[in-house]
């Protein structure tokens, strides 16, 4: 469910990087609100400016110019440390390749979150609501070899929402997965935003994941050229 009010504010966004002796403008006047409970598919080819887009609203990269601003808060006006503390407790991102410890179990790889973020709260009670809603409990004290890729994602997941993040930011999220488990993936994905209204843009290159998003922005050449509303 969603609401009229914006959590993420984009406005003219660009960047630009420098390679040897050629600018490379990845993002070139890109505008956007992203309301509170939407589900935001990002879609477009290689190149076309999607994943530094990502990593501009989470906070992992500077702007070259314009404005992200995330529950009213300008990122550019922000001290590192600021930014800090919104990874730790507002965005919670999940990407292509797991980025899991090998040496953990997946309960410890789902604490660990809880732990860099100082939120012992309820600590059982929401850990094992996540367990729950994302169906690996039985998964609890195998380490990340000893899982399906799906699983792996899973349990990804599982460690970048158990803060309860207001946003959820997903990098291509079924990239390295079959048709299955990317639907699987999707699917819980869609019913994670369904049951707590937790806001979600996902990066894609994948029309047919796009799809599962309310909305589908499509971008080419570090422009949206596409804004479409879906019925879901």
């Amino acid at each position: 469910m969603t609401d009229n009010s914006p959590i993420i504010q984009i406005k003219n966004l660009k960047k630009t990087y420098r390679q040897g002796d050629v600018d490379v403008h990845a993002l070139r006047g890109v505008t956007l609100d992203i309301r509170k409970g939407e589900f935001v598919s990002i879609v477009g080819p290689s190149g076309s400016g999607k994943s530094t887009l990502f990593h501009v609203l989470g906070g992992l990269t500077p702007a070259t110019s314009g404005t992200v601003e995330i529950n009213g808060q300008d990122l550019a006006k922000m001290t590192d440390a600021d930014r800090t503390n919104l990874r730790k407790r507002t965005v919670g991102f999940v990407f292509q390749k797991y980025n899991l410890l090998p040496t953990l179990t997946v309960s410890d790889n789902i604490e660990i979150a809880r732990d860099i973020a100082d939120n012992r709260d309820s600590k059982d009670q929401k850990f094992q609501e996540v367990l729950r809603l994302l169906g690996i409990e039985h998964r609890l004290d195998h380490k990340p070899r000893a899982l399906s890729g799906g699983e792996q994602q899973r349990v990804a997941i599982a460690r970048s929402i158990v803060n309860s993040p207001a946003i959820l930011l997903a990098d291509e999220p079924t990239g390295n997965l079959d048709t299955e488990n990317s639907n699987n993936v999707l699917g819980l994905l869609r019913d994670l935003n369904r049951r707590t209204g937790q806001t979600i843009l996902m990066i894609t290159h994948n029309p047919e994941a796009a799809t599962y998003g309310h909305r589908i922005v499509h971008m080419r050449d570090g422009r949206i050229v596409e804004n479409e509303i879906q019925v879901v």
